[in-house]
């Protein structure tokens, strides 16, 4: 890697361009042009980027402070520094965050649906939920208590992300069964007899509680969060279930007094790194890396928190204590004014009452690639035809998931090879790779368990798929697999030949209707013969004998970015300036944005448009000043990694798996592959052109790190809408012919 300099006006702070990402989602919930249920949809989103952002950066950054690091990043702040930025820089996220859901159903409530206190609600309504919390509610809840085993460390553990209710009590007649056990303990440790363990310990079984008290219920997660309310015609009422929780808690604690109540939720360090050889045997014994990564989805409930959030109301006793008990700075304490754990919204934003703040349904179509393919159209022709290209979620992603299922059924596919990374809870792939083992074919699969927060899902999976006789492999030790690839082995008219799937996203179903990604079918020989290699890497101990079109490799990924920026620049001339446009989720590898500063020094033009983290200063004299950032933040994530260089007038298109990242491109098996086909290049070379002129969705970075919202003059250009649009007039001209019928039915 090259040294980094130590002039540290070059490069963003990595977390705070995370939280302007961030921003740039909020600012979607408050712009006022949007549906409002699509608002709720982005304030969803906030709080869903912030639960990731605070258990894996933050206590990252928590952790190095904890262990004295006081080196500076690559932007001049040092883990402290960054700790304060995020704090504060969150506080006011949060703020406006809560301000907008309150706006957003005040505005629901003035169309007739409306989240109640329990101050509103009529007596009625009041009898219904007073009936609804003595059936359902009270019999699951367990109360919490704290001081009795806190000496011993044996506290209970509070699970993250759960909403909880904090109570304070007096007058508790409480039986010491629990400071009992304590006792017992105690005396045991000193030697004594099991006689005066027994006189001592059942002394004074029940004490009456004269100071308050504080406890804590957890609400089960089972219980839903908003319970809907007999409401008059025309109207929608609900009432939540903290507020249900809290109006009759003292149900709990009978004989007690309740003095004030608050709701809170607590984040928790996930940041966990698991071994891939735990046991010190085989990296490929299935049992040890599964146990592994089983022991460390449950290590992650009793991390060190991280985060409190609590309710604006909660009196000061309570949350001091709190901050005691969990030992969370007053940074990391985020007084929430409303909706407390807004992810909610996603639930609240499917009840059909809804359906009428929406934006319109944009449905997929068929691929304008096989628009021209018959029904009864043999697969394999097709793609040996032609490269064909996916652009999800504007065109289906039904070929995907068919054309492994005609594999597993086709008598004549004789191997299955494929990369799974994160997929859907019912996925039709997986049950293709089941059905092809099933059917003798030979199925090897590499499933990435470490996936973050979906290691439980990838676990599940990899036994199903071994339980139906599939090879299941976990890749290389140290490096995480995070290409999407897939290889069919058919026998043709008595000779062996390939078919591939590379893809910028996952084989996901449902990730595939919101994500933007991009996918090719083809044939080259030259592409699945890297393919070929590349799972024998990964499921053998071959060693790669040269790529022709596919970069894989870690030592090489990085390599390959740079010499192709290299490349433009010995290309460029003042006559004939070069032109590099990248598209990306993350743009933070500081070699490659030193030689992105090197292109733009040499004259070449740098289209960058990243949808979150972005570590370059863009426009800066002397530096970057041929270099324009942008994001787009629409109805579609935008997922895709597209690199274009104009190669001196021979364009050449890159599609890739990998970010520009260190992680990317340093310890992770990533796919980099070119684009053959002149049509698809073309086709992507006028999508990017097309982010670059979006005047309704797009963001522009300045020189200082700060995003500022594109001014739409002229006429509307919004990239996504346009995209899908043209996949619409694709299917309808075809439609239009006579005697033309669209083949592939979509599901």
């Amino acid at each position: 890697m090259a040294k980094v300099s130590e002039n540290f006006d070059r490069f963003i702070n990595r977390e705070l361009s995370w939280l302007e990402f961030n921003q740039r989602v909020l600012d979607e919930g408050l712009n006022m042009s949007n549906p409002l249920a699509e608002r709720m949809k982005f304030l969803a989103i906030v709080s869903s980027n912030l639960d990731e952002f605070f258990m894996i950066r933050v206590a990252g950054l928590m952790q190095q402070k904890n262990a004295g690091i006081r080196s500076k990043d690559r932007a001049g702040m040092t883990p402290n520094q960054q700790l304060d930025a995020i704090s504060s820089r969150v506080k006011t996220m949060v703020k406006d965050q809560s301000d907008a859901i309150t706006s957003a159903l005040n505005e629901a409530s003035k169309a007739g649906f409306s989240i109640l206190s329990p101050e509103d609600w009529s007596s009625t309504q009041r009898d219904f939920v007073s009936d609804y919390f003595k059936d359902d509610v009270l019999p699951i809840l367990t109360p919490l208590a704290f001081e009795d085993f806190s000496e011993e460390g044996l506290a209970p553990t509070l699970t993250g992300l759960q909403l909880i209710v904090a109570v304070e009590l007096t007058g508790m007649k409480k039986t010491s069964l629990a400071r009992q056990a304590s006792s017992k303990r105690k005396l045991i440790a000193e030697g004594k007899t099991l006689d005066e363990i027994f006189n001592q310990s059942n002394q004074s079984d029940v004490q009456i509680e004269t100071e308050s008290r504080i406890c804590v219920v957890p609400i089960p997660k089972i219980l839903p969060r908003f319970l809907k309310l007999p409401s008059g015609k025309d109207v929608m009422h609900f009432a939540l279930i903290d507020d249900i929780i809290q109006e009759y808690i003292s149900s709990l604690f009978p004989g007690c007094k309740v003095n004030s109540t608050a709701v809170f939720r607590i984040t928790r360090d996930a940041d966990i790194r698991v071994c891939d050889n735990p046991s010190g045997t085989d990296f490929d014994e299935i049992v040890d890396l599964t146990v592994a990564i089983e022991e460390a989805v449950v290590e992650r409930r009793s991390r060190d928190a991280v985060r409190l959030e609590i309710s604006a109301s909660a009196p000061s006793n309570i949350r001091s204590w709190l901050k005691q008990t969990l030992n969370v700075s007053e940074s990391f304490v985020f007084d929430v004014d409303g909706l407390l754990d807004a992810k909610s919204l996603f639930t609240l934003n499917e009840i059909s009452f809804f359906d009428t703040f929406r934006d319109p349904e944009w449905e997929p179509q068929i691929p304008r690639d096989l628009l021209d393919a018959s029904e009864d159209q043999d697969m394999w022709e097709t793609i040996r035809r032609r490269d064909i290209l996916l652009s999800l979620p504007y065109e289906k992603f039904d070929p995907v998931v068919q054309f492994l299922e005609r594999a597993a059924e086709d008598p004549d596919v004789l191997a299955i090879k494929q990369t799974l990374y994160r997929t859907s809870g019912k996925s039709p792939i997986v049950k293709a790779l089941e059905t092809a083992a099933l059917n003798g074919k030979e199925v090897t699969v590499l499933v990435e368990l470490r996936a973050r927060f979906d290691e439980s899902q990838n676990v599940h999976w990899a036994r199903r798929l071994e339980n139906a006789g599939c090879n299941v492999i976990y890749g290389i030790v140290g490096l995480k697999t995070h290409a999407k690839a897939l290889l069919v082995i058919r026998r043709e008219n008595g000779r062996i030949r390939r078919y591939a799937h590379l893809a910028t996203g996952n084989y996901n179903d449902k990730t595939a209707k919101i994500y933007s990604d991009l996918g090719i079918f083809t044939a080259d020989p030259g592409i699945v013969s890297d393919l070929a290699a590349f799972f024998n890497i990964l499921s053998g101990y071959s060693e790669s004998i040269g790529w022709k079109y596919i970069t894989v490799e870690p030592h090489l990924l990085r390599q390959r970015i740079l010499d192709l920026i290299q490349q433009e620049i010995d290309q460029s001339s003042p006559a004939q300036p070069g032109h590099i446009m990248l598209k990306c989720n993350s743009l933070e590898h500081p070699d490659v944005i030193e030689a992105l500063y090197k292109a733009s020094q040499k004259g070449v033009k740098i289209d960058i448009n990243v949808r979150g983290i972005c570590c370059l200063r863009p426009g800066v004299k002397g530096l970057s000043e041929n270099i324009r950032v942008s994001s787009i933040v629409g109805r579609y994530l935008e997922h895709a990694r597209i690199y274009y260089f104009k190669n001196g007038g021979h364009p050449e298109v890159f599609l890739s798996s990998a970010d520009l990242m260190v992680r990317n491109l340093e310890s992770r098996m990533e796919t980099i592959f070119p684009v053959l086909d002149d049509n698809i290049r073309v086709r992507l070379t006028e999508m990017l052109k097309l982010y670059f002129s979006d005047n309704q969705k797009r963001h522009i970075l300045d020189k200082n790190g700060v995003w500022k919202r594109v001014n739409p003059t002229g006429e509307s250009i919004c990239a996504q809408e346009i995209l899908h649009n043209q996949a619409v007039q694709a299917v309808e001209s075809v439609m239009l012919k006579p005697g033309k019928y669209i083949p592939i039915k979509g599901k």
